[in-house]
């Protein structure tokens, strides 16, 4: 990483292709050190606020003003270049920020926030509830605990009143029954 001085030197060695005395350089490169020097600073600090790190920030600060040394170069607009150094920092920036989160993995996601591995709190909740439950359902008279499990298996009243021999009515008023007695011990 190079700053300051130095990367102006840098940038202008890249535009000179590798000349550095300042009567060899040509009129782009030094117009592209005079807007280096003056457009870094802020350039620096705007691309940092679209969260790149520093490094990177300097990376893509030189970048740009190497496009600007080949914009120049080719002849093309001098008009509004401050306009066109900002925007070509914005884009650059972007795509740096895009390629380094693709590259990344991912931290502080929201599939890792919501992590459908359960915590041991909640695991011991759940078993404590499945606990009760099953003491619950082991309490209950033989006829209401075959009925709860028939329908639980699925089957409708008429097949649970034809598998155990009782009326329909029996059927409904054992669910009901046996309902009522899980409602009660989960919201205990």
């Amino acid at each position: 990483m190079t700053c300051g001085a130095d990367a102006a030197l840098e940038v202008s060695a890249l535009a000179t292709g590798g000349v550095n005395h300042p009567s060899l350089a040509s009129a782009p490169a030094e117009e592209v050190t005079q807007l280096f020097n003056r457009f870094r600073p802020p350039l620096l600090r705007y691309v940092y606020t679209l969260g790149l790190s520093l490094e990177d920030g300097e990376e893509v600060v030189q970048e740009v003003f190497l496009s600007l040394f080949q914009h120049l170069s080719r002849g093309k607009s001098r008009h509004n270049l401050a306009g066109w150094i900002f925007r070509v920092g914005h884009n650059l920036a972007l795509k740096k920020r895009y390629s380094r989160m693709a590259e990344q993995p991912k931290e502080g996601t929201l599939e890792q926030v919501l992590d459908p591995t359960p915590s041991i709190e909640e695991v011991m909740v759940v078993r404590q509830r499945q606990d009760v439950l099953l003491a619950v359902v082991g309490a209950l008279p033989e006829l209401d605990r075959c009925c709860l499990n028939l329908r639980a298996e699925g089957l409708r009243y008429r097949q649970i009143s034809e598998v155990l021999g009782i009326s329909l009515g029996a059927v409904a008023m054992s669910l009901v029954r046996s309902i009522e007695r899980l409602s009660r011990a989960t919201r205990s």
